[in-house]
């Protein structure tokens, strides 16, 4: 049995507490959970077909990166992101517009250790694999980046193109 101390139960109390409030709101007003918005479209369909896009991510030559780099894809195709963490640091995926991924990456600024698992994001150890499937409802240019503090400014950004 556990001997809980009134400030370690405050401490779990108020963990739980800002774990909630993440995963309810999640930063600058995204809702997560039933009923999500995503500026990028929609998690799709693991029962219907995809096309497989491998995406590597890692470090080379002082950066941090993604391969590739650029993607076009069609309005209304559904994608199955094959994500693999080929550096030596933890990176993530997280897809969306650049407006909302600057939002997401100042809490991460604010929150370092802060971990998710979204149906548009992935976190990835290093060596480690994951994949998102992911349909892509609206037209125009999305980016997937990592956003753990210093990645997304050490060049670690892609773009996806809608069409």
């Amino acid at each position: 049995m556990m001997n809980w101390t009134r400030s370690g139960v405050a401490l779990a109390a108020a963990t739980l507490l800002s774990a909630n409030a993440w995963a309810g709101e999640g930063p600058a007003g995204h809702k997560h959970g039933h009923g999500q918005s995503f500026s990028a479209g929609e998690p799709g369909d693991p029962k219907k077909p995809s096309k497989i896009v491998q995406v590597t991510m890692g470090e080379r030559d002082g950066k941090m990166l993604f391969v590739p780099a650029r993607l076009e894809v069609k309005k209304g195709e559904q994608i199955k992101f094959v994500l693999r963490n080929n550096g030596e640091l933890e990176h993530e995926f997280v897809l969306a517009s650049t407006a909302d991924n600057l939002k997401h990456a100042e809490e991460m600024k604010k929150h370092p250790d802060m971990e998710h698992e979204e149906p548009n994001g992935r976190e990835l150890a290093p060596k480690k694999t994951g994949e998102i499937i992911w349909k892509f409802t609206k037209a125009g240019e999305f980016e997937y980046a990592c956003l753990i503090p210093g990645h997304r400014e050490a060049g670690m950004t892609g773009t996806i193109v809608v069409k």
